[in-house]
């Protein structure tokens, strides 16, 4: 952590001296649709200084005093130059230039008001389509870096998911991984357009090296098809833009937060064709509760090389390192009810040894331009993950004593990634067709030793949570076996999977691109082994489509789309279980507002999940599974997020989420809710900045999430009670110029007592959260 300081400062320290001869140049660059134009290229006429536009068209970089003339290019548009001159110390704002995909020559730019920092109009190049999200058939929200710095979000855990609709996370194992819930079952986790799901992962991503993350809701054949159809989300990584700029962040917070960021962007070659990115983090924090504590320390270098003015390759590095105490210290359990106890109550026991996780992604992307109209991309990358620890649970309960028992958790988690695929557009007659193909290939490995445990307490020594005593259980604490390698450990404890899919889809622009109708399919072979149990099976899944716009603000759309899951076990009648299979259809609107500055979206679905798997109720001994007929999530949903006014942004969104059984061979069982959402749930995050005035650069944030008719991982049996309605509020200061921004959030500004949790067995169990608290950050941009 030490050096981890020191490089930032010493690093700091000699760019801010730089700084002080040059001046800085910035920018943004769009085509005439008013979309982003990525990777396009800005120089300064007979020097080596310029820069790339990054995914949302901006640039920035630096340069010696003097007059220049500056150069914007990119593949398919028509150059334009603008005369400017530089002053050192000063920052130059260019303004907005837009691009014509012509070879008539330009001689003006096109100025707007500033844009959004919260609204985008295109996904991110690891999303497959090249389509405007107003035109796309489906819900897709993103949601940016900068929304997430003005809420102080520091991991994928922590209040992302209060900026997409219907988004919820199951609280298993504090915030050691992201769990996320939306329409009706698990939503699967995806990096730079990798799926990288599984039974126990991803490791949190920290928001240090999180350039934005994308929610796909319902299935999405274009990124997968072997999945849950609820949908994804898919967590794009920051990338060299070309821009010679650095940051350093410093927050301290409640609980002994301590945390320090650095993130570097510049060039590594005077001609501007290798580029670099370079992010650091180092954190400590306590917790509310005594003997539960998270340190985490990350590293995370790209470097990309433009080979020739088509081809951009780029290698990427993410290393992430957590130390946690116990896995499921956090819970606190109790036969009377849920938040019994004082949020600092714990059943942690200070003297077990924490557990560690290394976590280790390498990638590599190569992207061609064969014209201005056809591209294609290909990926690797292997994702290696290792975790040697424990975790807590009960035995036994009996009114306030507990039986808690530690059992091993050492795991490994490893996958490897290959994709290519090829975006183009092309006309036939008076229809233009965007094509979309691709080849997605995987395998994934999951091994884990659960198989020593260790019972803590004795019926004549329980845990009394009425007197709780901490440090010397009655059987003394563990001390498991770790002699033998993990493979060898592990023996049948292990899950693999591989699987291809090959994916086709035309979208068929008619009247001038005013109505489009997306045609699509999906070839997937899956092979599993799940605990000794495999399966082999394949499937085609169908995409259809219908969007229309309006105008340039205004479209309309409806979505048939299918997704399929291979299950493993076993049957009373010795037949292989079907795989589950999953039908979406949706309709929605979409309207941008205020010059395309405000967005947002209605959308309503139905998903159909048949053939799901559940332990057999008549078998004590666990061996058999029941196979379910059909459950069903239906609801509807709000986005918007933008700029209201200038210097006022709103995200809000509100979900209904109804999800039931509607088939199965057990009738009691049929109209019953499935566990793990929230029929309503509702947020909110209004910043107000001053662009002007003795005041500028100030600004001020709140926001709530509210939560009602909410479960987890359980509805509540007869008797037991439901979880209550929930309902947060947080909000924040904030000062900023061009260099410096200072931050403070206060979160659970009324000191609720908020908890989730489930009714289970004889008994309760929750997690709580914290009281108020409040985080301080100083942001330094060089």
């Amino acid at each position: 952590m030490k050096k981890i300081l020191l490089l930032v400062v010493f690093v700091g320290l000699g760019q801010l001296l730089m700084a002080q001869t040059n001046g800085t140049i910035s920018g943004f660059v769009q085509d005439e649709t008013g979309s982003p134009i990525p990777f396009a290229s800005v120089i300064l006429n007979g020097t080596s200084f310029g820069a790339a536009t990054g995914e949302e068209g901006k640039y920035q970089f630096s340069a010696p005093s003097g007059s220049y003339t500056l150069t914007i290019s990119a593949v398919g548009f028509t150059a334009i130059d603008r005369q400017i001159t530089v002053r050192g110390g000063q920052l130059i704002n260019v303004p907005l230039v837009e691009l014509k995909a012509t070879e008539e020559e330009l001689n003006t730019v096109t100025v707007t008001g500033a844009r959004s920092e919260y609204k985008v109009d295109k996904p991110s190049n690891s999303l497959r389509l090249n389509t405007p999200l107003i035109e796309t058939p489906q819900n897709i929200q993103v949601i940016t870096g900068e929304l997430l710095n003005d809420q102080q979000v520091i991991d994928m855990s922590d209040g992302v998911l209060r900026n997409v609709s219907g988004a919820s996370r199951l609280e298993h194992w504090g915030n050691m991984y992201a769990r996320v819930n939306m329409r009706g079952s698990r939503a699967g986790a995806f990096r730079n357009g990798m799926n990288v799901t599984s039974n126990w992962g991803p490791l949190n991503e920290d928001m240090s090296f999180v350039s934005h993350i994308e929610f796909v809701k319902g299935p999405a054949g274009f990124m997968m098809s072997n999945g849950e159809p609820s949908g994804i989300y898919n967590v794009v990584t920051k990338k060299p833009t070309g821009q010679t700029q650095g940051a350093v962040n410093f927050t301290v917070g409640s609980y002994d937060l301590y945390r320090g960021t650095l993130d570097l962007d510049g060039k590594l070659s005077k001609n501007g064709k290798l580029l670099y990115r370079l992010n650091v983090m180092g954190q400590t924090q306590n917790s509310f509760q005594d003997y539960n504590f998270t340190n985490r320390y990350s590293i995370a270098p790209v470097l990309s090389y433009q080979l020739d003015e088509d081809t951009k390759l780029t290698l990427e590095y993410a290393y992430q390192h957590a130390k946690m105490a116990n896995v499921g210290s956090a819970y606190v359990f109790s036969t009377e009810g849920y938040g019994i106890y004082d949020q600092s109550f714990t059943i942690a026991e200070p003297g077990l040894d924490p557990t560690n996780v290394d976590d280790h992604s390498v990638m590599a992307n190569l992207q061609h331009q064969i014209n201005k109209n056809w591209k294609v991309t290909g990926q690797l990358a292997y994702f290696n993950y290792s975790m040697e620890g424990s975790s807590m649970w009960l035995n036994g309960i009996e009114g306030t004593n507990l039986l808690r028992y530690v059992s091993i958790w050492d795991a490994l988690n490893e996958s490897t990634y290959g994709q290519v695929y090829l975006n183009g557009e092309v006309k036939t007659g008076s229809v233009n067709h965007r094509i979309l193909t691709g080849l997605d290939m995987g395998t994934k490995e999951y091994m884990a030793d659960w198989s020593q445990s260790h019972q803590l307490d004795s019926e004549e020594m329980p845990f009394d949570t009425d007197n709780p005593s901490y440090g010397f259980p009655a059987n003394g604490l563990p001390q498991f076996d770790r002699s033998k390698s993990l493979k060898q450990r592990a023996n049948t404890s292990a899950i693999t999977q591989s699987y291809t899919g090959f994916y086709a889809q035309d979208e068929l622009g008619f009247f001038d691109n005013d109505l489009r109708l997306t045609l699509a399919g999906r070839y997937t072979y899956v092979s599993q082994n799940s605990y000794g149990e495999t399966v082999d099976e394949s499937q085609v899944t169908p995409r259809v489509g219908l969007s229309y716009s309006f105008d340039s603000q205004t479209s309309v759309y409806a979505l048939f789309d299918q997704s399929f899951v291979p299950q493993t076990g076993v049957l009373r009648g010795g037949e292989k279980p079907k795989p589950i299979t999953g039908n979406n259809i949706e309709f929605g609107m979409k309207r941008d507002f205020f010059n395309g500055k405000w967005s947002t979206g209605l959308s309503v679905y139905r998903i159909l999940k048949n053939n799901q798997l559940v332990p057999d109720p008549e078998d004590p001994n666990n061996q058999y599974s029941l196979q379910l007929g059909q459950t069903r999530a239906q609801g509807v949903e709000f986005d918007a997020r933008g700029e209201l006014a200038p210097g006022l942004v709103l995200v809000a969104n509100y979900a209904y989420t109804d999800s039931e059984i509607t088939k199965d061979t057990r009738e009691d069982q049929v109209g019953n809710l499935v566990p793990g959402f929230s029929k309503h749930l509702a947020n909110a995050w209004l910043t107000y900045k001053l662009n002007e005035g003795t005041l500028k650069g100030f600004g001020v944030s709140a926001g709530f999430t509210f939560q009602g008719d909410r479960s987890t991982w359980n509805w509540p049996g007869d008797g037991q009670m439901e979880l209550p309605n929930y309902f947060k509020l947080d909000g924040g200061l904030s000062w900023e110029n061009n260099n410096l921004t200072i931050r403070a959030n206060v979160f659970n500004i009324l000191d609720k007592y908020l908890y989730s949790g489930s009714a289970y067995a004889t008994y309760y169990y929750y997690q709580a959260e914290a009281p108020r608290n409040a985080r301080l950050s100083l942001g330094f941009k060089f």
